[in-house]
């Protein structure tokens, strides 16, 4: 099994492509397939790499 997210790093944005709605998030922490984000509207939610690919934002413009 892969981690999804293993490129992400603290501080990316990211999106949860089921959740639009929770605006785009900021990675606080990546350590052994779980990653600590921080979303505009929903607050902080761990997610499992290894179950859900995260959409790194690039340009929030």
């Amino acid at each position: 099994m892969d981690d999804l997210n293993a490129l992400l790093t603290p501080g990316m944005l990211v999106m949860h492509p089921q959740h639009p709605e929770w605006g785009t998030g900021q990675v606080q922490s990546n350590i052994c397939g779980k990653v600590t984000v921080n979303f505009r509207d929903q607050g902080k939610v761990v997610i499992d790499s290894f179950r859900l690919e995260l959409m790194p934002v690039f340009d929030e413009g």
